[in-house]
């Protein structure tokens, strides 16, 4: 083994424990930080271990590549707000996607358009291709979703799911043919690239708002295993190695999600969940709300023994963070104490609500998930909701006309009082009623959370 090879395979070997430790530290939240960055080492190495290998023959293309994506990279990571992260990772998929789909395309091209390839090597390569494409036009279809360019809701036609399959059966009829006969005439690759891109759009647009979170989770996974195929395909270990470790952990992340809203991936691609409610399902008409003012509020937070906030999508949007910390700050210094109760797909991302919190500096011991935090809920005097809607929608557990039903959710109505802070009586993405909102031991407090904090803020500071 000559010594270039050697310290290819042991750059590349380095990358990939620093990928599996730096994925490790990220599921313990104050070690998160130090994943990245080992992560971020693993993948320098690895782009300076493929730097030296023997078959680049020109560093023009690839040093025009480097810049590019730093250029595109840096104010992608600096920039973007947290409200905007979701988008931000669903566009992410999309660029590993696209990479990973040209990678396939030009080794099919540079082989001949399959006459100098193999059986095993074309099945790499379709696999590739297939799941990038659908990835590409899928990670793309859930950017516009988050992003609000296209409507958060299922966008269906009658046939949807008939079309969709019909075209994946297409493709992956395609993929067969050309797996058996690797020197098939070139339209047969290049048509099954046309219809993943085609059912990548067909895929995501049926799936409303409420399941994005999902959705991400599973083109993340779809993206890892085109690019472990892409590994197989050029013979690259490190990619393998990665590819396998995003695809897993992507899989198993939206097994997670789908049960935290118990749900089926079935039940996720075709339900349509989001759309309009049943004809079954109950509606607001004769039922009333009790607002409160910030100065009645500040009087139950100032005096209350245990707090539980329960953030949402509703804080992420205001950047409320550092005004749930202060206002938190002031209940512990009259002797309260606050917790805050984490759904696990609360927010439009998995984690949204532990980065946004962390970012405000909220120690990491209170933030507690649901199964630790609901029994608490029972002995709290306060439970404050923070623009969070259908995870603590009562008719999850009451309502079995309701497209939540059965979903797990944060059962905030058994605190003694309720305060909510929303903007209006719109309901979430699941487009129901909260029965929440109009329960006896339930007050709205109505406007910008970020506002309504502060007048919460300076209330509690007066009652000190």
């Amino acid at each position: 083994m000559s010594p270039r090879t050697l310290f290819i395979e042991a750059a590349y070997l380095a990358a990939s424990i620093l990928f599996i430790l730096g994925l490790r530290s990220l599921t313990i939240p104050d070690k998160a930080r130090r994943g990245m960055q080992l992560a971020a080492l693993g993948m320098l190495l690895a782009i300076v271990g493929t730097l030296v290998h023997h078959e680049v023959v020109h560093y023009g293309w690839i040093l025009a590549g480097l810049a590019l994506g730093s250029a595109i990279g840096y104010p992608l990571g600096v920039y973007v707000p947290m409200t905007a992260m979701p988008q931000r990772i669903a566009i992410s998929h999309m660029f590993g996607a696209v990479a990973a789909t040209l990678v396939g395309v030009a080794e099919y091209w540079h082989l001949g358009n399959g006459a100098e390839v193999g059986r095993g090597t074309m099945a790499a390569l379709g696999f590739e291709v297939l799941f990038g494409a659908l990835t590409i036009t899928g990670s793309f279809m859930a950017f516009g979703k988050l992003q609000e360019l296209l409507p958060s809701r299922p966008l269906t036609f009658p046939g949807q799911n008939v079309v969709s399959i019909a075209m994946f059966a297409a493709a992956l009829g395609l993929f067969c043919w050309l797996v058996y006969d690797p020197g098939a005439h070139p339209a047969a690759f290049y048509g099954m690239v046309a219809l993943g891109l085609a059912f990548g759009i067909s895929l995501v647009l049926p799936i409303g708002g409420a399941d994005m979170p999902v959705v991400i989770s599973l083109l993340n996974s779809y993206a890892g295993l085109a690019s472990s195929a892409t590994g197989f395909a050029i013979g690259n270990n490190v990619l393998i190695i990665a590819g396998a470790l995003d695809g897993a952990s992507g899989f198993i992340l939206s097994i997670i999600m789908s049960r935290a809203m118990n749900r089926s991936f079935t039940n996720v691609l075709f339900g349509a969940f989001g759309s309009a409610p049943p004809p079954s399902a109950k509606t607001a008409q004769g039922l009333t709300v009790r607002s409160i003012t910030p100065e009645d509020a500040a009087i139950q937070l100032a005096f209350a023994r245990l707090v539980i906030v329960v953030p949402g999508y509703g804080m992420a949007v205001a950047q409320a963070q550092h005004q749930v910390r202060e206002l938190a700050q002031l209940i512990e210094k009259n002797g309260g104490t606050v917790l805050y109760a984490i759904h696990p797909v609360a927010g439009r991302m998995p984690g949204h609500m532990n980065v946004l919190l962390a970012e405000a500096d909220i120690p990491y011991d209170k933030l507690k998930e649901m199964d630790e935090i609901n029994d608490e809920f029972q002995n709290a005097d306060v439970a404050l909701v923070i623009g969070a809607n259908d995870v603590v929608n009562p008719a999850a557990r009451n309502d079995r006309s309701s497209p939540i039903y059965g979903m797990p959710i944060l059962d905030v109505d058994r605190a003694k009082h309720v305060i909510v802070l929303k903007r209006s009586m719109n309901p979430g993405f699941a487009g129901i009623e909260n029965e929440l909102f109009y329960a006896e031991n339930s007050s709205m407090l109505f406007g910008d959370a970020k506002a309504s904090l502060a007048k919460l803020v300076h209330e509690v500071k007066q009652q000190s």
